[in-house]
Order: C-alpha cells, then structure tokens, then sequence
C-alpha cells in the first residue's frame, strides 16, 4: 500500500513503516503529525483511489523522529576581469519522519461506490 501526499509543498510517495526526510516541520520530535492533503492512494494494482484533487477522507500519519540541517553548499559569483568575486553558504534545514499509518475513511470508499453506479 502506497500514498501520494503533499508535505510541505513537495509531492511524496510513502508506505507504511517508511523513513523520508522533508523540509522543516513546525512540529517537536516525538510528536505525531498528519497530513490530509492525499493525491493517490493504491492498496493493490486494481485498488487505486485518485482524488479530485484531494481523496476525501484519506489522511497519512506520521511521527517527527528529528529535526537538522543539511551539508553545507557553496554558491560562488565571479565575473571575469572584474575582481568580483562572492562566495555565500547555505544549510537546509529538515524533519526526518517516519509513515505510520495511511488510512483511508468509509467516506471515501462509499463516494467511489457510488461514482461507479452512476457510469
């Protein structure tokens, strides 16, 4: 079973039990956050639910195992024959998380019911 969400602006794949780093969460680690902003969610090949644009009723659960920064890049400007030259630093910072759950609620399942019935 796999779910495509949106977390924090960026489109993710997750399953159960995985581990993903995202940019920064405004939630403490330990704490459990849930997103219910749910594209996709497919528990077989046959079994897919597409949301229009969001699958009502689906949420993801996740825990905030830690909270860092990224290795540090180097971003240089230099124009030739000018003297100039820049050199600027920068460290993302991110929210490691672990997918605990992905559900997907009786209101979902019995929408697509009906959507069918009606072709």
């Amino acid at each position: 079973m796999f779910a495509i969400v949106d977390i924090a602006g960026f489109q993710e794949k997750v399953s159960e039990g995985e581990k993903i780093r995202v940019p920064l969460l405004g939630e403490e680690a330990g704490k459990k956050v849930t997103f219910k902003n749910v594209f996709l969610v497919s528990k077989s090949d046959s079994d897919v639910k597409i949301g229009t644009p969001y699958v009502s009723g689906a949420t993801v659960e996740a825990k905030v195992l830690e909270h860092g920064k990224a290795k540090k890049i180097r971003v240089f400007k230099m124009k030739r024959r000018k003297r100039y030259r820049r050199v600027k630093g920068h460290r993302q910072d991110f929210s490691d998380i672990e997918i605990v759950s992905i559900k997907v609620g009786a209101a979902a399942a019995k929408k697509e019911v009906d959507a069918g019935e009606n072709k």
